[in-house]
Protein backbone atom coordinates (compact mmCIF):
# COMPACT_ATOMS: atom_id res chain seq x y z
CA UNK A 1 0.00 0.00 0.00
CA UNK A 2 1.30 3.44 -0.96
CA UNK A 3 2.01 5.97 1.69
CA UNK A 4 1.94 9.70 1.58
CA UNK A 5 5.35 9.76 -0.08
CA UNK A 6 4.40 7.06 -2.57
CA UNK A 7 6.33 4.17 -1.01
CA UNK A 8 5.20 0.62 -1.92
CA UNK A 9 5.64 -2.56 0.10
CA UNK A 10 8.83 -3.25 -1.80
CA UNK A 11 10.28 0.11 -0.81
CA UNK A 12 10.22 1.62 -4.33
CA UNK A 13 9.38 5.35 -4.47
CA UNK A 14 7.15 6.85 -7.16
CA UNK A 15 6.29 10.50 -7.67
CA UNK A 16 3.13 11.91 -6.24
CA UNK A 17 0.08 12.45 -8.41
CA UNK A 18 0.53 15.45 -10.70
CA UNK A 19 4.31 15.60 -10.12
CA UNK A 20 7.02 14.43 -12.54
CA UNK A 21 10.51 13.72 -11.25
CA UNK A 22 13.51 15.42 -12.76
CA UNK A 23 14.90 13.63 -15.81
CA UNK A 24 18.41 14.03 -17.08
CA UNK A 25 18.59 16.05 -20.35
CA UNK A 26 20.24 13.27 -22.36
CA UNK A 27 17.60 10.79 -21.19
CA UNK A 28 14.77 13.23 -21.93
CA UNK A 29 16.09 13.74 -25.45
CA UNK A 30 16.09 10.02 -26.09
CA UNK A 31 12.55 9.71 -24.74
CA UNK A 32 11.29 12.53 -26.94
CA UNK A 33 13.08 11.11 -29.98
CA UNK A 34 11.52 7.70 -29.37
CA UNK A 35 8.02 9.09 -28.84
CA UNK A 36 7.88 11.37 -31.90
CA UNK A 37 9.05 10.90 -35.48
CA UNK A 38 10.49 14.41 -35.42
CA UNK A 39 10.85 16.80 -32.47
CA UNK A 40 11.89 20.46 -32.79
CA UNK A 41 12.60 22.90 -29.97
CA UNK A 42 11.98 26.50 -31.02
CA UNK A 43 11.97 29.86 -29.36
CA UNK A 44 8.88 32.04 -29.15
CA UNK A 45 10.10 33.87 -32.26
CA UNK A 46 10.37 30.61 -34.22
CA UNK A 47 14.15 30.08 -34.16
CA UNK A 48 15.12 26.41 -34.16
CA UNK A 49 17.07 25.59 -31.00
CA UNK A 50 17.31 21.82 -31.39
CA UNK A 51 16.21 19.06 -33.77
CA UNK A 52 15.61 15.49 -32.61
CA UNK A 53 14.98 12.73 -35.16
CA UNK A 54 13.65 9.30 -34.25
CA UNK A 55 16.61 6.93 -34.74
CA UNK A 56 14.23 4.18 -35.87
CA UNK A 57 12.80 6.42 -38.61
CA UNK A 58 15.18 6.35 -41.57
CA UNK A 59 12.86 8.23 -43.94
CA UNK A 60 14.12 11.68 -42.84
CA UNK A 61 17.26 13.33 -44.07
CA UNK A 62 19.77 14.82 -41.64
CA UNK A 63 18.11 17.98 -40.32
CA UNK A 64 20.77 19.37 -37.95
CA UNK A 65 21.38 22.26 -40.36
CA UNK A 66 18.02 23.70 -39.29
CA UNK A 67 19.42 24.64 -35.86
CA UNK A 68 19.92 28.37 -35.47
CA UNK A 69 17.63 29.19 -38.41
CA UNK A 70 14.07 30.41 -38.54
CA UNK A 71 11.78 27.39 -38.90
CA UNK A 72 9.79 29.32 -41.51
CA UNK A 73 12.66 28.85 -43.97
CA UNK A 74 12.06 25.08 -43.82
CA UNK A 75 8.33 25.35 -44.54
CA UNK A 76 6.43 25.54 -47.81
CA UNK A 77 4.82 28.83 -48.75
CA UNK A 78 1.28 27.70 -47.91
CA UNK A 79 2.40 26.25 -44.53
CA UNK A 80 3.93 29.48 -43.16
CA UNK A 81 0.56 31.19 -42.43
CA UNK A 82 -0.75 28.04 -40.76
CA UNK A 83 2.36 27.81 -38.52
CA UNK A 84 2.22 31.48 -37.51
CA UNK A 85 -1.48 31.29 -36.69
CA UNK A 86 -1.04 28.19 -34.50
CA UNK A 87 2.07 29.63 -32.76
CA UNK A 88 0.23 32.88 -32.03
CA UNK A 89 -2.72 30.99 -30.51
CA UNK A 90 -0.36 28.85 -28.44
CA UNK A 91 1.52 31.85 -27.07
CA UNK A 92 -1.80 33.52 -26.26
CA UNK A 93 -2.64 30.57 -23.99
CA UNK A 94 -5.64 29.31 -25.85
CA UNK A 95 -6.77 25.90 -24.64
CA UNK A 96 -7.84 22.89 -26.61
CA UNK A 97 -5.57 23.56 -29.57
CA UNK A 98 -5.48 20.72 -32.05
CA UNK A 99 -2.26 19.63 -33.77
CA UNK A 100 -1.42 21.50 -36.94
CA UNK A 101 -0.41 19.88 -40.23
CA UNK A 102 2.34 21.66 -42.14
CA UNK A 103 4.73 20.73 -44.93
CA UNK A 104 8.50 20.95 -44.73
CA UNK A 105 10.60 21.64 -47.81
CA UNK A 106 14.12 22.72 -48.66
CA UNK A 107 14.90 26.11 -50.13
CA UNK A 108 14.95 24.92 -53.76
CA UNK A 109 11.95 22.54 -53.56
CA UNK A 110 13.82 19.27 -54.13
CA UNK A 111 11.94 17.40 -51.40
CA UNK A 112 8.82 17.90 -49.31
CA UNK A 113 7.11 15.96 -46.52
CA UNK A 114 4.03 16.61 -44.31
CA UNK A 115 4.21 16.59 -40.49
CA UNK A 116 1.52 16.95 -37.81
CA UNK A 117 2.86 18.98 -34.83
CA UNK A 118 1.61 19.46 -31.29
CA UNK A 119 3.02 22.39 -29.23
CA UNK A 120 4.32 22.01 -25.64
CA UNK A 121 6.02 24.37 -23.16
CA UNK A 122 9.33 23.17 -21.69
CA UNK A 123 11.38 25.09 -19.14
CA UNK A 124 11.07 28.65 -17.86
CA UNK A 125 13.07 30.22 -20.71
CA UNK A 126 10.11 30.22 -23.13
CA UNK A 127 11.28 27.27 -25.26
CA UNK A 128 8.55 25.42 -27.14
CA UNK A 129 8.67 21.73 -27.99
CA UNK A 130 7.03 20.70 -31.26
CA UNK A 131 6.32 16.94 -31.34
CA UNK A 132 5.78 15.84 -34.93
CA UNK A 133 4.21 12.76 -36.49
CA UNK A 134 5.20 11.86 -40.06
CA UNK A 135 2.11 11.96 -42.30
CA UNK A 136 3.75 10.45 -45.40
CA UNK A 137 2.49 6.90 -44.74
CA UNK A 138 -1.03 8.30 -44.29
CA UNK A 139 -0.64 10.48 -47.39
CA UNK A 140 0.58 7.51 -49.42
CA UNK A 141 -2.33 5.44 -48.19
CA UNK A 142 -4.71 8.25 -49.11
CA UNK A 143 -3.13 8.45 -52.56
CA UNK A 144 -3.54 4.71 -52.98
CA UNK A 145 -7.18 4.98 -51.97
CA UNK A 146 -7.70 7.84 -54.42
CA UNK A 147 -6.03 5.90 -57.22
CA UNK A 148 -8.07 2.82 -56.39
CA UNK A 149 -11.27 4.89 -56.39
CA UNK A 150 -10.36 6.44 -59.75
CA UNK A 151 -9.57 3.01 -61.17
CA UNK A 152 -12.91 1.67 -59.92
CA UNK A 153 -14.74 4.61 -61.47
CA UNK A 154 -12.91 4.12 -64.78
CA UNK A 155 -13.69 0.39 -64.72
CA UNK A 156 -17.31 1.19 -63.93
CA UNK A 157 -17.54 3.67 -66.82
CA UNK A 158 -15.81 1.23 -69.16
CA UNK A 159 -18.19 -1.52 -68.09
CA UNK A 160 -21.18 0.75 -68.63
CA UNK A 161 -19.86 1.71 -72.09
CA UNK A 162 -19.28 -1.93 -73.06
CA UNK A 163 -22.67 -2.91 -71.72
CA UNK A 164 -24.32 -0.14 -73.75
CA UNK A 165 -22.50 -1.23 -76.90
CA UNK A 166 -23.46 -4.84 -76.28
CA UNK A 167 -27.10 -3.92 -75.73
CA UNK A 168 -27.22 -1.74 -78.87
CA UNK A 169 -25.62 -4.53 -80.89
CA UNK A 170 -28.04 -7.11 -79.50
CA UNK A 171 -31.10 -4.99 -80.16
CA UNK A 172 -29.85 -3.82 -83.56
CA UNK A 173 -29.31 -7.28 -85.05
CA UNK A 174 -32.18 -8.94 -86.86
CA UNK A 175 -31.14 -12.44 -85.77
CA UNK A 176 -32.51 -13.92 -82.57
CA UNK A 177 -29.63 -14.24 -80.07
CA UNK A 178 -29.84 -16.25 -76.83
CA UNK A 179 -27.11 -16.67 -74.19
CA UNK A 180 -27.27 -19.58 -71.76
CA UNK A 181 -24.89 -21.34 -69.37
CA UNK A 182 -23.63 -24.69 -70.59
CA UNK A 183 -23.77 -26.15 -67.07
CA UNK A 184 -27.42 -25.45 -66.25
CA UNK A 185 -28.98 -24.61 -69.61
CA UNK A 186 -30.62 -21.48 -68.14
CA UNK A 187 -31.00 -18.37 -70.29
CA UNK A 188 -28.86 -15.45 -69.15
CA UNK A 189 -29.65 -12.89 -71.85
CA UNK A 190 -31.76 -12.46 -75.01
CA UNK A 191 -32.33 -9.73 -77.57
CA UNK A 192 -35.58 -8.29 -78.86
CA UNK A 193 -35.63 -10.54 -81.91
CA UNK A 194 -35.52 -13.60 -79.60
CA UNK A 195 -38.40 -12.34 -77.47
CA UNK A 196 -40.48 -11.80 -80.62
CA UNK A 197 -39.61 -15.27 -81.86
CA UNK A 198 -40.47 -17.00 -78.58
CA UNK A 199 -43.49 -14.80 -77.88
CA UNK A 200 -42.38 -14.04 -74.30
CA UNK A 201 -40.94 -11.01 -72.53
CA UNK A 202 -37.28 -10.64 -71.64
CA UNK A 203 -38.00 -10.91 -67.91
CA UNK A 204 -39.86 -14.18 -68.48
CA UNK A 205 -37.04 -15.69 -70.53
CA UNK A 206 -34.04 -14.72 -68.37
CA UNK A 207 -33.44 -17.45 -65.78
CA UNK A 208 -35.75 -19.89 -67.56
CA UNK A 209 -34.44 -23.11 -69.18
CA UNK A 210 -34.01 -22.94 -72.95
CA UNK A 211 -35.53 -26.40 -73.33
CA UNK A 212 -38.88 -24.90 -72.34
CA UNK A 213 -39.06 -23.19 -75.72
CA UNK A 214 -38.57 -26.34 -77.84
CA UNK A 215 -40.42 -29.63 -78.25
CA UNK A 216 -39.17 -33.16 -77.80
CA UNK A 217 -35.96 -32.52 -75.84
CA UNK A 218 -34.80 -32.84 -72.26
CA UNK A 219 -32.64 -30.19 -70.70
CA UNK A 220 -29.45 -32.24 -70.58
CA UNK A 221 -29.94 -33.65 -74.04
CA UNK A 222 -30.44 -30.24 -75.65
CA UNK A 223 -27.47 -28.58 -73.91
CA UNK A 224 -25.20 -31.52 -74.72
CA UNK A 225 -26.26 -31.43 -78.38
CA UNK A 226 -25.71 -27.69 -78.58
CA UNK A 227 -22.26 -27.98 -76.98
CA UNK A 228 -21.24 -30.89 -79.21
CA UNK A 229 -22.46 -29.05 -82.30
CA UNK A 230 -20.60 -25.88 -81.29
CA UNK A 231 -17.20 -27.62 -81.01
CA UNK A 232 -17.66 -29.73 -84.15
CA UNK A 233 -16.65 -28.79 -87.69
CA UNK A 234 -20.21 -28.94 -88.99
CA UNK A 235 -21.32 -25.74 -90.68
CA UNK A 236 -25.00 -26.65 -90.96
CA UNK A 237 -27.19 -25.36 -88.10
CA UNK A 238 -29.38 -27.57 -85.93
CA UNK A 239 -33.08 -27.81 -86.73
CA UNK A 240 -35.41 -27.54 -83.73
CA UNK A 241 -39.18 -27.15 -83.35
CA UNK A 242 -40.53 -24.19 -81.40
CA UNK A 243 -43.14 -25.16 -78.84
CA UNK A 244 -45.33 -22.04 -78.91
CA UNK A 245 -44.91 -20.79 -82.47
CA UNK A 246 -45.07 -24.27 -83.95
CA UNK A 247 -42.38 -23.59 -86.56
CA UNK A 248 -39.03 -25.17 -87.34
CA UNK A 249 -36.02 -22.95 -86.69
CA UNK A 250 -32.30 -23.31 -87.33
CA UNK A 251 -30.00 -22.90 -84.32
CA UNK A 252 -26.28 -22.09 -84.72
CA UNK A 253 -24.53 -22.44 -81.32
CA UNK A 254 -21.13 -21.06 -80.36
CA UNK A 255 -19.34 -22.11 -77.15
CA UNK A 256 -16.95 -19.85 -75.22
CA UNK A 257 -15.72 -19.34 -71.65
CA UNK A 258 -16.38 -16.16 -69.63
CA UNK A 259 -15.72 -15.63 -65.93
CA UNK A 260 -14.63 -19.25 -65.51
CA UNK A 261 -17.93 -20.62 -66.84
CA UNK A 262 -18.79 -22.04 -70.25
CA UNK A 263 -21.43 -20.04 -72.09
CA UNK A 264 -23.42 -20.92 -75.20
CA UNK A 265 -24.47 -18.22 -77.65
CA UNK A 266 -27.24 -19.48 -79.93
CA UNK A 267 -28.20 -17.64 -83.10
CA UNK A 268 -31.70 -18.72 -84.08
CA UNK A 269 -32.97 -18.32 -87.62
CA UNK A 270 -36.74 -18.46 -87.81
CA UNK A 271 -36.86 -18.48 -91.60
CA UNK A 272 -38.31 -15.89 -93.94
CA UNK A 273 -41.26 -14.10 -92.38
CA UNK A 274 -43.06 -10.83 -92.96
CA UNK A 275 -40.31 -8.79 -91.32
CA UNK A 276 -37.68 -10.39 -93.55
CA UNK A 277 -39.67 -10.50 -96.76
CA UNK A 278 -37.57 -7.74 -98.32
CA UNK A 279 -34.21 -9.24 -97.35
CA UNK A 280 -32.30 -9.14 -100.66
CA UNK A 281 -29.64 -11.58 -99.48
CA UNK A 282 -32.17 -14.24 -98.55
CA UNK A 283 -34.10 -13.74 -101.77
CA UNK A 284 -30.98 -14.05 -103.92
CA UNK A 285 -29.88 -17.13 -102.04
CA UNK A 286 -33.28 -18.73 -102.61
CA UNK A 287 -33.10 -17.82 -106.29
CA UNK A 288 -29.65 -19.39 -106.57
CA UNK A 289 -30.74 -22.68 -105.01
CA UNK A 290 -34.26 -22.94 -106.43
CA UNK A 291 -34.08 -21.06 -109.73
CA UNK A 292 -34.72 -23.02 -112.98
CA UNK A 293 -31.72 -21.51 -114.79
CA UNK A 294 -28.16 -22.66 -114.23
CA UNK A 295 -26.09 -20.19 -112.19
CA UNK A 296 -22.31 -20.43 -111.83
CA UNK A 297 -19.85 -18.15 -110.01
CA UNK A 298 -16.23 -18.20 -111.21
CA UNK A 299 -13.10 -16.29 -110.29
CA UNK A 300 -11.17 -14.14 -112.74
CA UNK A 301 -9.40 -17.24 -114.16
CA UNK A 302 -12.69 -19.04 -114.82
CA UNK A 303 -12.39 -21.49 -111.92
CA UNK A 304 -15.80 -22.53 -110.60
CA UNK A 305 -16.42 -21.25 -107.08
CA UNK A 306 -20.04 -22.36 -106.69
CA UNK A 307 -22.80 -23.77 -108.89
CA UNK A 308 -26.48 -24.40 -108.33
CA UNK A 309 -28.62 -27.43 -109.03
CA UNK A 310 -29.62 -26.09 -112.44
CA UNK A 311 -26.01 -26.20 -113.66
CA UNK A 312 -25.52 -29.68 -112.20
CA UNK A 313 -28.58 -30.82 -114.16
CA UNK A 314 -27.14 -29.43 -117.41
CA UNK A 315 -23.84 -31.27 -117.06
CA UNK A 316 -25.24 -34.36 -115.29
CA UNK A 317 -23.03 -33.89 -112.21
CA UNK A 318 -23.95 -35.59 -108.94
CA UNK A 319 -22.74 -32.88 -106.54
CA UNK A 320 -21.27 -29.40 -106.62
CA UNK A 321 -18.13 -30.80 -105.03
CA UNK A 322 -17.48 -32.56 -108.35
CA UNK A 323 -17.25 -29.25 -110.23
CA UNK A 324 -16.01 -26.82 -107.59
CA UNK A 325 -12.39 -25.89 -108.24
CA UNK A 326 -12.49 -26.95 -111.90
CA UNK A 327 -12.34 -24.58 -114.86
CA UNK A 328 -15.60 -23.73 -116.59
CA UNK A 329 -13.78 -24.13 -119.91
CA UNK A 330 -13.88 -27.91 -119.38
CA UNK A 331 -17.66 -27.82 -119.91
CA UNK A 332 -17.83 -25.34 -122.82
CA UNK A 333 -17.90 -26.58 -126.42
CA UNK A 334 -15.04 -24.34 -127.53
CA UNK A 335 -13.28 -24.46 -124.18
CA UNK A 336 -11.02 -21.55 -123.35
CA UNK A 337 -12.13 -19.62 -126.46
CA UNK A 338 -15.70 -19.29 -125.16
CA UNK A 339 -14.47 -18.57 -121.64
CA UNK A 340 -12.08 -15.84 -122.75
CA UNK A 341 -14.66 -14.16 -124.99
CA UNK A 342 -17.21 -14.05 -122.16
CA UNK A 343 -14.86 -12.95 -119.38
CA UNK A 344 -13.02 -10.34 -121.48
CA UNK A 345 -16.21 -8.72 -122.70
CA UNK A 346 -17.84 -8.81 -119.25
CA UNK A 347 -14.73 -7.37 -117.61
CA UNK A 348 -14.61 -4.59 -120.19
CA UNK A 349 -18.27 -3.54 -120.19
CA UNK A 350 -19.50 -5.01 -116.91
CA UNK A 351 -21.80 -7.59 -118.48
CA UNK A 352 -22.48 -9.62 -121.61
CA UNK A 353 -25.92 -10.61 -122.83
CA UNK A 354 -26.95 -13.93 -124.32
CA UNK A 355 -23.75 -15.52 -125.54
CA UNK A 356 -24.72 -18.67 -127.53
CA UNK A 357 -22.61 -21.81 -127.19
CA UNK A 358 -22.83 -25.47 -126.24
CA UNK A 359 -22.36 -26.97 -122.79
CA UNK A 360 -20.87 -30.45 -122.62
CA UNK A 361 -21.84 -32.66 -119.70
CA UNK A 362 -19.81 -35.14 -117.67
CA UNK A 363 -20.65 -37.88 -120.14
CA UNK A 364 -20.30 -35.90 -123.37
CA UNK A 365 -23.94 -34.85 -123.87
CA UNK A 366 -23.84 -31.35 -125.37
CA UNK A 367 -26.70 -28.88 -124.98
CA UNK A 368 -27.32 -25.58 -126.68
CA UNK A 369 -27.28 -22.76 -124.12
CA UNK A 370 -27.33 -18.99 -123.93
CA UNK A 371 -25.10 -17.47 -121.26
CA UNK A 372 -25.46 -14.03 -119.65
CA UNK A 373 -22.29 -12.92 -117.83
CA UNK A 374 -21.96 -10.22 -115.16
CA UNK A 375 -18.65 -8.99 -113.72
CA UNK A 376 -18.80 -8.39 -109.95
CA UNK A 377 -16.11 -6.57 -108.00
CA UNK A 378 -15.03 -8.51 -104.91
CA UNK A 379 -12.34 -6.45 -103.23
CA UNK A 380 -9.27 -6.35 -105.45
CA UNK A 381 -10.45 -9.22 -107.67
CA UNK A 382 -13.31 -9.79 -110.10
CA UNK A 383 -15.92 -12.54 -109.89
CA UNK A 384 -18.07 -13.58 -112.84
CA UNK A 385 -21.68 -14.59 -112.34
CA UNK A 386 -23.01 -16.63 -115.29
CA UNK A 387 -26.67 -17.42 -115.83
CA UNK A 388 -27.18 -20.21 -118.40
CA UNK A 389 -30.44 -21.06 -120.12
CA UNK A 390 -31.00 -24.31 -121.99
CA UNK A 391 -32.34 -23.12 -125.38
CA UNK A 392 -32.69 -26.67 -126.68
CA UNK A 393 -35.88 -26.92 -124.61
CA UNK A 394 -37.47 -23.79 -126.02
CA UNK A 395 -40.76 -24.15 -127.86
CA UNK A 396 -40.01 -24.03 -131.61
CA UNK A 397 -43.49 -22.64 -132.32
CA UNK A 398 -43.01 -19.48 -130.27
CA UNK A 399 -42.96 -16.26 -132.32
CA UNK A 400 -39.54 -14.89 -133.16
CA UNK A 401 -39.13 -11.17 -133.84
CA UNK A 402 -36.91 -10.39 -136.84
CA UNK A 403 -35.85 -7.26 -138.70
CA UNK A 404 -37.79 -6.20 -141.72
CA UNK A 405 -34.87 -6.79 -144.09
CA UNK A 406 -34.01 -10.28 -142.75
CA UNK A 407 -35.82 -13.36 -143.93
CA UNK A 408 -36.19 -16.67 -142.08
CA UNK A 409 -33.20 -18.17 -143.82
CA UNK A 410 -30.96 -15.30 -142.69
CA UNK A 411 -32.18 -15.72 -139.07
CA UNK A 412 -31.43 -19.44 -139.12
CA UNK A 413 -27.97 -18.76 -140.53
CA UNK A 414 -27.25 -16.21 -137.78
CA UNK A 415 -28.18 -18.75 -135.11
CA UNK A 416 -25.50 -21.08 -136.49
CA UNK A 417 -22.72 -18.61 -135.70
CA UNK A 418 -20.51 -20.11 -133.04
CA UNK A 419 -21.78 -23.66 -133.55
CA UNK A 420 -20.14 -24.45 -136.91
CA UNK A 421 -17.14 -23.32 -138.95
CA UNK A 422 -17.46 -20.58 -141.53
CA UNK A 423 -16.93 -23.03 -144.42
CA UNK A 424 -19.95 -25.10 -143.35
CA UNK A 425 -22.12 -21.99 -143.10
CA UNK A 426 -20.99 -20.49 -146.42
CA UNK A 427 -21.61 -23.80 -148.19
CA UNK A 428 -25.32 -23.46 -147.31
CA UNK A 429 -25.74 -19.74 -147.80
CA UNK A 430 -24.83 -16.82 -149.98
CA UNK A 431 -22.23 -14.15 -149.64
CA UNK A 432 -24.81 -12.02 -147.82
CA UNK A 433 -25.07 -14.64 -145.09
CA UNK A 434 -21.28 -14.83 -144.94
CA UNK A 435 -21.15 -11.10 -144.33
CA UNK A 436 -23.81 -11.38 -141.58
CA UNK A 437 -21.91 -14.20 -139.87
CA UNK A 438 -18.65 -12.31 -139.86
CA UNK A 439 -20.39 -9.18 -138.60
CA UNK A 440 -22.14 -11.13 -135.84
CA UNK A 441 -18.89 -12.79 -134.72
CA UNK A 442 -17.09 -9.46 -134.54
CA UNK A 443 -19.98 -8.01 -132.54
CA UNK A 444 -20.11 -10.94 -130.11
CA UNK A 445 -16.38 -10.73 -129.44
CA UNK A 446 -16.46 -6.95 -129.05
CA UNK A 447 -14.16 -6.57 -132.10
CA UNK A 448 -11.65 -9.06 -130.70
CA UNK A 449 -10.11 -10.27 -133.99
CA UNK A 450 -8.33 -13.27 -132.47
CA UNK A 451 -11.45 -14.53 -130.67
CA UNK A 452 -13.64 -13.91 -133.74
CA UNK A 453 -11.25 -15.84 -135.95
CA UNK A 454 -11.17 -18.76 -133.52
CA UNK A 455 -14.95 -18.73 -133.25
CA UNK A 456 -15.32 -18.90 -137.03
CA UNK A 457 -12.51 -21.40 -137.53
CA UNK A 458 -10.38 -18.98 -139.55
CA UNK A 459 -6.90 -17.59 -139.31
CA UNK A 460 -6.52 -13.92 -138.52
CA UNK A 461 -5.25 -13.26 -142.04
CA UNK A 462 -8.30 -14.94 -143.61
CA UNK A 463 -10.64 -12.99 -141.35
CA UNK A 464 -8.96 -9.73 -142.37
CA UNK A 465 -9.37 -10.58 -146.06
CA UNK A 466 -13.09 -11.17 -145.58
CA UNK A 467 -13.50 -8.02 -143.47
CA UNK A 468 -11.94 -6.04 -146.30
CA UNK A 469 -14.04 -7.91 -148.88
CA UNK A 470 -17.32 -6.95 -147.20
CA UNK A 471 -16.11 -3.46 -146.24
CA UNK A 472 -16.39 -4.20 -142.48
CA UNK A 473 -13.06 -2.69 -141.46
CA UNK A 474 -14.75 0.62 -140.79
CA UNK A 475 -16.87 -1.03 -138.08
CA UNK A 476 -13.78 -2.39 -136.31
CA UNK A 477 -11.33 -0.43 -134.16
CA UNK A 478 -8.62 1.37 -136.00
CA UNK A 479 -5.90 -0.89 -134.61
CA UNK A 480 -7.39 -3.96 -136.33
CA UNK A 481 -6.01 -3.02 -139.72
CA UNK A 482 -2.75 -1.94 -138.16
CA UNK A 483 -2.37 -5.31 -136.43
CA UNK A 484 -3.07 -7.21 -139.64
CA UNK A 485 -0.69 -5.08 -141.63
CA UNK A 486 1.99 -5.78 -139.05
CA UNK A 487 1.25 -9.49 -139.47
CA UNK A 488 1.66 -9.08 -143.24
CA UNK A 489 5.00 -7.43 -142.76
CA UNK A 490 6.13 -10.24 -140.50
Amino acid sequence: MKGANGVTSRGTKYWNSGAIPLIAPEILGNIIAEVADLAIVISEEGTVLSVLVNPMHDAFRRLEHWEGKDIRSALTVESVPKFESRLRDFLAGREGLRPVEINHADSIGRWEFPIRYSFHRIGPDGAILMLGRDLRPIAEMQQQLVRAQLALEQDHESQRENDTRFRVLMDGTRDAIVFLTARTGLITDVNNAATDLFGRSRDELIGAPLIGEFDGRTRGDLVDRLSAHAISDRSQPMRLHLRRAGQVVQVSPMLFRAGGERVLMCKIDGGVDKTHADDLGRNLQSLFHRGPDAIVFTDSAGTIMSANEGFLDLIDAAHDLNVRGRSLAEYLARGSVDLRVMTDNAARSGRMRMYPTKLAGEYGNARQVEIAVTCIEAGDANIFAMVMRDVSRLDPSRPVSTAANNDDNARSVMELVGTATLKEIVAESTSVVERMCIETAVELTMNNRVAAAEMLGLSRQSLYVKLRKYDLLSKSPGNVEDDVESDDEN
